[in-house]
């Protein structure tokens, strides 16, 4: 496996995976969608679970994992509350839905929250947390995994890598957290093994029980690292153990009986400042503590202190001038598969 990588516009990409999406029988509205989502994350240097994972998901959806015909549809109400089933749907249609549902419930209501069932890998979280900072509200978003993480103390794995997103709007810029509970996400392991190199801190175990940052030991067993070690591993359980509650789905033990990782269940809860008549206040403490944050001297010289999402912002504007970062190994695949 080589590290090569070619440069491709944000418009190239579009055009290539709507083409891909289209080929696969999804309509345009859906293939638009995808495209476009999948696209962004790449712009964001988030190729992990953009690009990279183009491939995978054809692959699931000519296994018949992901049912291109189905969406996700509301099951249960209570008030702001609601039960979606995504019916093994496409993971960013479903989640896109979904995140629209809670921002509107939020705007009704000051809260809302969609509990989602049976639906697919929604690619990156920060997408549907920017959705809602977008939409001027608060989010906070988590999903559960297969079981890719041995629980503190363990040996196999019994917890999921759950990734949680916490977004803010902002006028200067939204600030989006979007973290799995591993040391680092699967796809960006795999994207270190695309690139030939090795990770910068242990990422998981090896064979021989050993930490290791070689992504091609941790990816042989799907053994990673929970963040904050015990820590990781308790919170990994907890969001696993409300996912699976408020949806009445899977939870990571159920998913991993299942041959590939399908029917996952998400949470969607936005909160609307707005019901607030104090803007400006919220402005100003958000603000405090970005200025106070980035004024902390950094270790080493010439390094920058970042909120969340401010780097990934950064990184879009870059890649919109030069050109998007591409595996040639991934882009030629997707052109095969485009037909």
């Amino acid at each position: 496996m080589t590290g090569k990588t070619i440069r491709i516009t944000s418009r190239q990409m579009q055009d290539e995976l709507y083409k891909l999406f289209v080929h696969y029988k999804f309509t345009d509205e859906k293939a638009s969608l995808m495209a476009s989502v999948y696209t962004e994350s790449t712009l964001a240097g988030v190729n992990s679970h953009g690009i990279n994972r183009v491939p995978l998901f054809i692959e699931y959806v000519k296994n018949g994992v992901v049912n291109i015909d189905a969406e996700a549809e509301k099951v249960e109400s209570f008030g702001s509350m609601e039960r979606w089933d995504g019916h093994l749907g496409p993971g960013i249609v479903n989640a896109t839905k979904c995140t629209k549902r809670a921002v509107e419930l939020a705007k009704e209501h000051g809260m809302g929250l969609v509990a989602l069932r049976h639906t697919n890998h929604w690619m990156r979280g920060g997408t549907y947390g920017r959705q809602a900072a977008d939409a001027h509200c608060i989010s906070i978003l988590f999903t559960n995994t297969q079981p890719n993480m041995p629980p503190w103390g363990g040996k196999d794995s019994r917890i999921g890598n759950n990734p949680l997103v916490i977004s803010i709007p902002r006028e200067q810029g939204n600030i989006v957290l979007d973290m799995s509970i591993s040391q680092f996400a699967f796809g960006k392991i795999n994207d270190y093994k695309l690139r030939g190199k090795k990770l910068p801190f242990p990422g998981g175990w090896d064979d021989n029980d050993e930490l290791s940052n070689d992504p091609e030991k941790i990816l042989s067993k799907e053994r990673g690292l929970p963040i904050g070690y015990w820590k990781g591993s308790a919170l990994s359980m907890i969001l696993d153990m409300l996912a699976a509650l408020l949806s009445a789905g899977n939870s990571t033990y159920k998913i991993g009986l299942k041959e590939f990782e399908t029917g996952i269940s998400q949470v969607f809860l936005c909160l609307y400042p707005d019901v607030y008549s104090d803007k400006d206040l919220r402005q100003k403490l958000i603000d405090e503590i970005i200025d106070y944050t980035h004024g902390a001297e950094p270790m080493h010289p010439g390094d920058q202190i970042y909120y969340p999402g401010e780097r990934s912002s950064l990184t879009r504007e870059k890649h919109l001038k030069e050109g998007i970062p591409v595996s040639t190994v991934v882009w030629q695949k997707i052109i095969e598969l485009s037909g």
